[in-house]
């Protein structure tokens, strides 16, 4: 960033551990994705390649091979190891994983009706081969709304004992679900728990697909809250309210 005078909040470089950037690819066009991801590689940390893109996206090794050459890596929605999963062929999904070298899995429950201690032990089985990402809360709004903020705790723990490297809290791309009412507004209850519970925020990620979500976590963390499901044309955006160069974050 050129130098300006300007005294703005201190951004860590990467390899960062915290104030992580997370696009989640959903089958954009290759050219689309190599410009995003040359234009704006120093403000992206990880690409998620959402829930199955990944077996029906076109050009998939040449976006890997894009994300290789900026040092930037990726892994594929937890959804998809739930598919393989819930056809007991898990042992395809690493397959699968070693197949492109991923250095990141993410484990997941928020499809399929497993417990979260069944989805603990597979994040100790992939945690001797991969950073594991866990995910927390479930897709389907009429369940997640039933779901308590102790029970988001208990299962944060879990994760991180079994070997998550980071859990990240589920809001789908569409912001209205898991950690968010189905009109998109914030689950309070179960952030301020969380926030109490002593937890170390740099092991949280938070879904935050749209700019309401964003600013809520930047607010209320600060610019080191790590985000995810960030769209591939939100890059440039993002990194401007962590910085407080928009309006909704001036005073930041």
């Amino acid at each position: 960033m050129m130098e300006t005078g300007l005294i703005l909040p201190t951004r860590e470089v990467k390899p960062r551990q915290k104030g992580l950037t997370v696009l989640i690819d959903n089958g954009a066009p290759l050219n689309l994705f190599i410009d995003t991801i040359h234009s704006s590689r120093d403000y992206i940390d990880l690409v998620k390649f959402g829930w199955g893109t990944s077996l029906v996206t076109s050009f998939l090794e040449q976006k890997i091979e894009s994300l290789r050459e900026h040092g930037i890596d990726f892994f594929f929605g937890g959804t998809l190891f739930e598919k393989f999963l819930s056809r007991d062929r898990v042992g395809n999904y690493y397959d699968y994983c070693k197949k492109y070298n991923c250095n990141y899995v993410e484990i997941s429950n928020g499809t399929i009706d497993i417990s979260n201690s069944e989805k603990a032990r597979f994040i100790r089985q992939f945690s001797n081969e991969f950073t594991v990402f866990s995910e927390v809360g479930d897709k389907d709004s009429s369940k997640a709304k039933d779901q308590e903020s102790s029970e988001w705790l208990e299962n944060i723990h879990e994760d991180i004992e079994a070997g998550a490297t980071k859990v990240i809290t589920e809001a789908r791309e569409s912001g209205t679900s898991g950690m968010c009412h189905e009109d998109g507004d914030i689950r309070t209850d179960i952030f301020d728990e969380i926030l109490d519970s002593g937890i170390p925020i740099e092991k949280l990620i938070f879904e935050a697909p749209n700019k309401k979500m964003q600013t809520f976590f930047i607010d209320h963390v600060g610019s080191n809250v790590n985000l995810a499901n960030i769209a591939l044309s939100d890059v440039i955006s993002l990194e401007t309210l962590r910085l407080g160069l928009r309006s909704d974050t001036f005073n930041i």
